[in-house]
């Protein structure tokens, strides 16, 4: 005897989520913390606006861009604003990307190659920037964090070990180091540099804070561009004030940069993002003015936290400082419950027990942090 079909329960539909990567669906996303009615101190951003008649310039600028078009040779022209802005060395070339995050990930999808049954190895001290061991998971290659020695400076005997044992791909140095601030210093940087040029892997030189930074690797290698083959030097426009724009570029030797511009997208900047950006670099008077008053207003800050009891503050060559406190729940709590939002490092990294990271803002915004962190204390 037949069934009816109209009798029969469906069967279940396997779920989608199946498709997706266990190990992706085991992470956690980036967090960006809810700024809403608060004192926005969390993400190193420059406090500055342009100018109200640069602001109106660049309106009527951008409202004769062809948006209907994909992006073109104002590309060309950004790239090469970019190499005059950073005294581009010769035989370098540049290339950009939507941030310095996708050009992180494009290092880590170029270099995803498995030798001997064991995937590319990402080397970089520890706490640093997430996005180093998060490109590096998410192409397969395996992240070592190398900790950093006392004061959150390099550990040369282990960063050392590190490279010879693990033989990276690429090799991650912040110069200057985010959460931490620290400007490494440079002799030890340079033997680093020699160690893994030396078994041929790729040293990557993050400079997202250079506005604010007292030295950029790039006069080491106009100094010694023959030394300087397997180096990289990797920026972003964000610091500089263009945090919203979304413009990295990276630098290196010409044959580097060719193989790696190779697993970019195409059209990955804007027509309205390279033209924000090409304003910026027009008037980089106005943007390295801004950089002096936020590196005047950081040496009133480190001096004033120097003074609150129970407060360490560590040195910083970027826009942020990190301070340690008796008890960072406690106090990121109260301080965002007196309106203000900064950092809260503490869980990153055992080096970073009670830590806070402080966007340095204007004048106005760092008396107001500074009161909401005595309270909060």
């Amino acid at each position: 005897m037949s069934v009816s079909s109209a009798t029969c329960a469906p069967l279940a539909a396997p779920d989608p989520l199946a498709r997706i990567r266990r190990d992706v669906q085991s992470m956690h996303a980036y967090a960006v913390q809810d700024a809403a009615g608060l004192l926005k101190l969390d993400a190193m951003e420059n406090p500055y606006a342009l100018p109200p008649e640069l602001a109106r310039a660049l309106g009527e600028r951008l409202a004769r861009v062809a948006i209907n078009r994909y992006p073109g040779a104002r590309l060309d022209d950004l790239k090469a604003a970019l190499a005059r802005y950073a005294g581009l060395p010769e035989g370098w070339a540049l290339m950009l990307g939507n941030g310095s995050d996708e050009l992180i990930g494009l290092l880590a999808l170029a270099c995803a190659v498995v030798q001997d049954g064991q995937p590319a190895a990402v080397v970089a001290p520890a706490p640093g920037f997430v996005m180093y061991a998060l490109s590096a998971h998410l192409q397969g290659l395996a992240f070592h964090g190398v900790p950093l020695a006392a004061g959150f400076e390099l550990d040369e005997a282990a960063m050392l070990a590190a490279i010879a044992q693990r033989r990276p791909a690429l090799l991650y140095l912040a110069y200057p180091n985010n959460p931490t601030g620290t400007l490494w210093n440079a002799d030890v940087m340079a033997r680093l540099i020699a160690a893994q040029t030396a078994q041929g892997g790729l040293a990557v030189i993050d400079e997202a804070y250079q506005p604010f930074a007292a030295h950029s690797w790039i006069e080491r290698v106009r100094a010694d561009p023959a030394g300087a083959g397997s180096v990289l030097i990797l920026r972003t426009l964000s610091k500089f004030g263009l945090a919203g724009v979304r413009i990295g570029y990276l630098m290196g030797a010409a044959r580097l940069i060719a193989q790696i511009d190779k697993v970019r997208p195409p059209y990955n900047v804007s027509a309205l993002n390279a033209e924000c950006a090409l304003f910026a670099l027009e008037h980089a008077d106005e943007y390295a003015r801004q950089a002096e008053q936020i590196k005047a207003e950081r040496a009133h800050l480190s001096a004033d936290l120097s003074h609150q009891p129970g407060v360490t503050v560590y040195p910083s060559q970027g826009n942020m400082l990190l301070i340690r406190v008796p008890d960072a729940a406690r106090a990121f709590a109260g301080m965002k419950a007196r309106g203000v939002l900064v950092k809260d490092v503490s869980t990153m990294h055992p080096l970073l027990a009670n830590c806070l990271r402080l966007t340095v803002g204007a004048a106005s915004e760092n008396v107001q942090m500074l009161t909401a962190l005595r309270d909060s204390l």
